[in-house]
Order: C-alpha cells, then structure tokens, then sequence
C-alpha cells in the first residue's frame, strides 16, 4: 500500500513513518523539512500522487489568536484538493478529544473547522481524535505556572503515550475508511493538578502544584469532563509511571 504521511516530522509523523514501513508499505514522507507546505500547496500534488491514503498529522506552529485557524483552513483545503485530484481512497486526520467542547478556544476552533472541512469534502475519511500525549504534559502544566507555583484545574484527563497513537493510526490507516470519527486515550483518569504532581516529582522538581478550577487550559475554563474521551474509545495500555520510567531510562 502506498501512503504519504503529512506532517512526518512530528512527533507522531516519525513513528507513524517508521511503523508503516516496517510493516512493508511503500511511504511518502511531507513535511516542510521534506519540502512540502501544505499552507502554500507547494509540492503537495507530487507528494500525493498515486497514493492509497493520505494521513494529516500536520499541527499549527502558534495555538494563539487566528494563526491557528489559518493554517488549518488553508492547509485541509489543499490537502483535499490534492486528494481529490489524485483519487485518494482513503484521508485521515489527527484531532483532539474533546475539541467540540473547547470551540471557545482559538486553536480547538481551528481544529473543529479542519474536522467540519474533512466531513464536508466527500472524500471517504477517518478522524482520530486522541487525548493529550505523555510527551507534551510538561507544556501543559507550564500554561499554569506562577513564579515557582503551578496553579492549574482538576478537570480530568486521560494522557496516551505518542507511540499507541501512532499505532492505532496506523490501523485505522490499513482498515475500511469509518466515514466518522474514533477516539482514543489513556488507561489512567486524572486531574490536570495530579499528572503536574505526577510529573513533577518524578523529575524531582519540588514546584507545589496548587489546584485552581478558574486556571483556563488554551483560553477555556474547563469542566470535570471536557478533555475525557467517550465510553467508546480505544484504551491504550501505557500508564503515566511506565512511561515516565522508560522516558528516563532512554
């Protein structure tokens, strides 16, 4: 199978790259570094051309005011044109649980025009949304950090390891195209305050963690349940102290 990965530099690009290929796929890697802007189209056709699936794990360099919806209108709008051009059977994307909920947000706005464009398209589509990765908590809990505090809400979330969304994506990959959208999370449930303590006393840092139901998460004051998955949603395996005892190993 042929399948070019957009956005193959991230963090989940890389992996999601680097499976697909072990498993015997012929895959194209688009990026900017790869010399494929997906805001300006450049290279895109070729990158696509002939291709069995197209995967968008692209994101927006700034979450803040309207850059982020910027990119991810333009960006999805060429993408799927170029899809459609070259008779692309199957476009996925990767999404964020819980962007419905956060639209006050500028950057989960940006992600639910993305989601609404990839419905709208025609196009047969699968939309993964997953929850935060383990590998970007310590930028989450900085959006609460006070001098040598952190003030942050206890609305409760389920991190994932970036390597089981990268798996799972690559099933969804392979498989029958949804035409809707699967989620997938964390097997531990915590408040945003306790992965920060989590975190935090694992790096040994001795910042207390003050828990703060008005701290906004990007612009949002959240409810209990806003970041959670639903009831249907793939389990990953990793738990948060596995992770970070093998982050530390590595």
């Amino acid at each position: 199978m042929k399948i070019t990965v957009v956005g193959a530099s991230g963090l989940i690009g890389t992996r999601l790259s680097e499976r697909l290929r072990r498993s015997g796929h012929e895959v194209t890697d688009a990026s900017l570094s790869f010399g494929v802007d997906t805001v300006t189209g450049k290279g895109l056709d070729a990158a696509i051309a002939g291709t069995d699936a197209v995967v968008d794990v692209t994101n927006a360099a700034s979450f803040g005011d309207s850059a982020a919806l910027d990119f991810f209108r333009a960006s999805t709008k060429n993408l799927l044109a170029a899809a459609s051009e070259a008779g692309v059977g199957h476009y996925l994307a990767l999404s964020v649980v819980g962007t419905p909920r956060l639209v006050e947000s500028d950057y989960f706005r940006a992600k639910m025009v993305q989601e609404n464009l990839i419905r709208a398209s025609n196009r047969p589509y699968t939309i993964l949304r997953s929850t935060q990765f383990y590998e970007f908590i310590n930028g989450l809990i900085d959006i609460g950090a006070q001098g040598d505090v952190f003030r942050l809400p206890p609305a409760l979330m389920r991190p994932v390891a970036a390597a089981e969304v990268a798996a799972f994506l690559a099933e969804l990959t392979l498989a029958t195209p949804l035409g809707g959208i699967v989620e997938i999370g964390g097997p531990e449930q915590f408040g945003i305050d306790d992965v920060a303590r989590v975190y935090l006393a694992a790096n040994e840092d001795e910042r207390p963690v003050i828990t703060d139901p008005s701290t906004s998460y990007f612009g949002v004051e959240l409810t209990d349940d806003a970041l959670l998955p639903g009831a249907g949603a793939r389990a990953a395996a990793q738990t948060l102290p596995d992770w970070l005892y093998q982050s530390m190993a590595d």
